[in-house]
């Protein structure tokens, strides 16, 4: 699984050389992490936060693919985050945003699964052409419980706000 995250990361990076836009962004998450177990639903919410660097690949004027690799972290619970998204522009500021994101828990616990499918979507607001703020959900997809006698399902999910930087 190390050689595949790793893989994941360089090939962010190996792209970005090619790309038209790279950028820095950071900010706040607000983590969920919900369990549900024989009928009875539980929530936790930490606040952190994330670092990472993005770029953008145009496809026409206004529909831009957006990579990213994030570092997210949240109490005891650190995370590489690599999300692939769709960036379209819906006036000259402002863009929607969404697709998959694949996440890798660096210290996930006994019990407890290290991969983290999930669907990001939201918004962003170029405030000059260099800088930029955004808001985004991070719906967890997988169930991260590993096989268990209560058979229990564990999501995590994430509300995100911060800055961007593109160069």
């Amino acid at each position: 699984m190390n050689k595949f995250i790793l893989s994941l990361i360089v090939t962010t990076f190996i792209l970005s050389a090619h790309a038209q836009n790279f950028g820095l962004r950071a900010g706040v998450d607000i983590a969920t992490a919900k369990a549900d177990f024989d009928g009875i639903s539980i929530s936790d919410n930490e606040a952190g936060f994330y670092i990472g660097a993005f770029t953008k690949f145009g496809v026409s004027e206004s529909f831009k693919i957006r990579t990213e690799a994030n570092y997210i972290s949240v109490k005891d619970l650190d995370q590489i985050q690599i999300p692939i998204l769709a960036e379209i522009g819906i006036s000259d500021k402002f863009n929607i945003m969404a697709g998959p994101s694949f996440g890798f828990l660096l210290d996930s616990e006994e019990g407890i699964k290290s991969f983290n499918l999930g669907l990001d979507f939201g918004l962003s607001y170029d405030i000059t052409s260099q800088f930029l703020v955004e808001a985004r959900y991070s719906l967890g997809l997988s169930d991260l419980a590993e096989d268990n006698e209560f058979d229990a399902k564990v999501k995590l999910h994430g509300l995100f706000f911060g800055i961007g930087y593109m160069f």
